[in-house]
């Protein structure tokens, strides 16, 4: 029995999650009032499974969507933190791998008053509890502007920490446009008062940011900017369930620097994920002032500065844009209760933080462990992300596995019985279609690589 793709008709019969044509799933068609009141419910289911499943952290007290969309919340959970790094891995990839010229760089994450480019007045800065305490309590400590003033920041963007390089990398390139800097990276900043769950203290955001500066002689720079236009939105789209909630709007900054948004359209609105602009050269003669003839690269036959494209994005509300494109319902075999469908998060393979789980059914419990624990070592030698559901001491159903490993997203269940001792035969349980099938163990490894493999060429 072959395993179909992420439609098959096996979930032919689940409903798409937070998409505001559909009707939703628990009751039926009402006013507009009942419609948000649905809208919500959905919110908080979701975000009730990603706390379970470990795709978000809660904390102490229960924090809204608004929180983790604002780089204000206690942090991704292990299945969260997998998540982004394989959408910063498929990034990079995207980035690197197959453009020529473009090179990853790494700036640090705070820097001194005279590095880069001027601070602004409100940037974050970074002072010892002892620095603060003389300033406020001894009478002949330092001035507070003079300490603010010789104080490091938190970077806020990875903008000129990449600028920063931008002459030694056009010296590697061989001086030749166009070139691009890549780096991906945590940046700060400050939460507003609307958005702070706890009002009696100010708090500092943070967020996983992606920048990719591409330099480009001034009169093609508008064409390469529809060109990543074209090239981002795409990309976003590809691991989509549902390609249409991504979108993009375009704006001009005051100084008339042309621009998009890309956005994805979450149940309460749109939310910008990435940003690109045509920044020109303004900022990079800010960073390198005086001497120009530094920053010219070859243009064809010309010398040229360079204009400069950012393109960032913002992979903390990229995984968050996932989460909701792929939480689908379908019947739960468990009850019939109301409200109580089975949760499936459909990750792209790429995306899925775990791609095969390894539990054991009858059998001897040693031998079949021995199996699983040698099967595990296979598969990770080739970087198979494996869950060791066979360590598991507590019994439970293979419906409730089921329903575990869809809530986790995880792409097949391998059962290890004895019949694998007997004949080698493993069963195999596809996430996006429920169907089960036997393979010989020998296969499992080469199916999973070519599975992969072929939904990052999709």
């Amino acid at each position: 029995m072959a395993l179909g793709g992420r439609r098959a008709a096996g979930c032919g019969s689940a409903l798409r999650l937070g998409r505001p044509a559909l009707r939703r799933p628990y009751v039926a068609a009402g006013g507009e009032e009942e419609e948000e009141e649905n809208e919500e419910e959905e919110q908080r289911q979701l975000l009730e499974l990603c706390r379970r499943r470990r795709f978000l952290r809660g904390g102490a007290e229960p924090r809204p969507w608004r929180s983790y969309l604002s780089g204000c919340h206690p942090g991704f959970g292990p299945l969260g933190a997998a998540l982004r790094g394989n959408l910063a891995a498929q990034w990079w990839h995207s980035a690197l791998a197959r453009r020529e010229q473009v090179f990853a760089v790494d700036s640090p994450l705070h820097g001194s008053h005279n590095a880069g480019a001027p601070q602004a007045c409100d940037a974050l800065r970074l002072l010892s509890a002892e620095t603060l305490r003389q300033v406020v309590q001894e009478p002949a400590g330092p001035a507070l502007e003079e300490v603010l003033g010789s104080a490091g920041t938190l970077r806020e963007t990875l903008l000129p920490g990449v600028l920063a390089q931008y002459v030694s990398c056009l010296e590697f390139a061989n001086k030749r446009l166009p070139c691009g800097l890549a780096e991906v990276g945590v940046c700060f900043h400050s939460i507003p008062d609307s958005e702070l769950h706890n009002k009696t203290f100010r708090r500092i955001g943070e967020r996983t940011t992606s920048l990719l500066a591409w330099f480009s002689s001034p009169r093609t720079a508008g064409q390469w900017l529809d060109y990543w236009l074209r090239q981002r939105l795409q990309w976003w789209r590809k691991f989509a369930v549902g390609p249409s909630n991504f979108s993009s709007s375009d704006f001009q900054d005051e100084e008339g620097r042309r621009g998009f948004n890309l956005h994805y359209n979450f149940p309460w609105g749109k939310e910008t994920i990435e940003t690109l602009k045509n920044l020109g050269d303004t900022e990079l003669l800010e960073m390198y002032p005086g001497d120009r003839s530094k920053l010219l690269g070859r243009d064809g036959r010309k010398n040229v500065i360079p204009h400069v494209l950012s393109v960032s994005g913002n992979l903390d509300r990229g995984v968050l844009a996932y989460l909701f494109d792929s939480l689908q319902l379908a019947e739960n075999p468990l009850t019939k209760k109301k409200n109580s469908q089975r949760k499936v998060l459909k990750l792209h393979p790429c995306l899925a933080p775990i791609k095969v789980a390894l539990d054991v059914g009858k059998g001897p419990t040693t031998e079949l462990r021995q199996v699983c624990q040698g099967l595990f070592n296979e598969l990770s030698e080739n970087r198979i992300s494996v869950w060791p559901g066979y360590l598991e001491t507590m019994q439970v159903s293979l419906e409730q596995l089921y329903t575990k490993y869809d809530e986790m997203s995880v792409l097949f269940m391998v059962l290890i019985t004895d019949a694998t001792l007997e004949n080698g035969v493993v069963q195999l349980r596809s996430r996006d279609t429920t169907m089960k099938e036997m393979m010989h163990i020998s296969r499992l490894k080469d199916f999973l690589t070519k599975y992969v493999t072929s939904a990052k060429n999709v």
